[in-house]
């Protein structure tokens, strides 16, 4: 599922829409569009266990009921966690409570010691220039600004990609936070900058993950976006992010 593009999540989400009956709201004018919002959109190549998104409906229904008509209406691996409704006033959108999101990203042939090392120069430089191409043509920016946690997590013994007869390829893991800004820097924004400062290649395709969205407090803690306003059992920080 990871090699899913947006656009063909959002095909599939409102196809699901339209089985599940959800009495989904239109915009106006000659070619009505579902009302649907998208916030920070995975890019395509990683997985995802935090996507968020708004719906705008014509009715009121049981947030409950909703999210078991959509989760069944959907495809396996894409499920709905859950769904809230969001504040009628004063609230404003689920982009202001979205600002960082924290990634697990695996490297396998990578070695432990490599990775610390990558780190550590990438983490002590006063900047780290990558290009990427965008839609406006290739554009160079700062990738150590957005970080905000870099650090090597215990490797996995044997990786999803590895097959199962061999277990002495290494794999180290980073776990990543970053602001999300202008422009969004990605996981592979961070490993060109470990490449950049370090020399780092890994030999086998990275695989990245996003575990979690969401605002960045004072005291370091990443908090659900959907935390005031869900049944109470979701946890309100949902990791720690303190700067390195």
């Amino acid at each position: 599922m990871r090699f899913t593009s947006h656009r063909d999540f959002a095909r599939a989400f409102e196809r699901a829409l339209l089985r599940a009956n959800v009495p989904i709201a239109y915009s106006q004018g000659f070619t009505p569009h579902p009302k649907v919002s998208y916030a920070s959109a995975a890019p395509t190549g990683v997985a995802s266990e935090a996507e968020y998104l708004e719906i705008g409906l014509r009715a009121v229904v049981d947030p409950a009921e909703l999210r078991l008509a959509l989760d069944a209406a959907l495809s396996p691996g894409l499920d709905v966690l859950e769904a809230v409704e969001s504040p009628l006033n004063g609230g404003g959108s689920l982009a202001d409570r979205i600002d960082t999101a924290a990634w697990r990203i695996e490297l396998p042939g990578v070695t432990v010691h490599d990775a610390e090392v990558a780190l550590h120069a990438f983490l002590a430089a006063g900047e780290v220039l990558v290009e990427r191409l965008t839609k406006q043509g290739r554009r160079t920016f700062d990738t150590r600004a957005a970080v905000l946690r870099l650090a090597v997590a215990e490797a996995d013994p044997a990786p999803a990609d590895v097959p199962s007869e061999v277990t002495d390829i290494p794999c180290a893991i980073l776990d990543l936070v970053v602001r999300q800004g202008t422009p969004t820097v990605r996981p592979d924004d961070v490993l060109s900058g470990l490449r950049v400062v370090a020399d780092l290649e890994p030999p086998v395709p990275p695989r990245a993950t996003r575990l979690a969205q969401g605002v960045l407090t004072e005291q370091g803690e990443l908090v659900d976006p959907l935390a005031e306003h869900g049944d109470g059992d979701r946890p309100a920080a949902v990791v720690g992010a303190s700067s390195l």
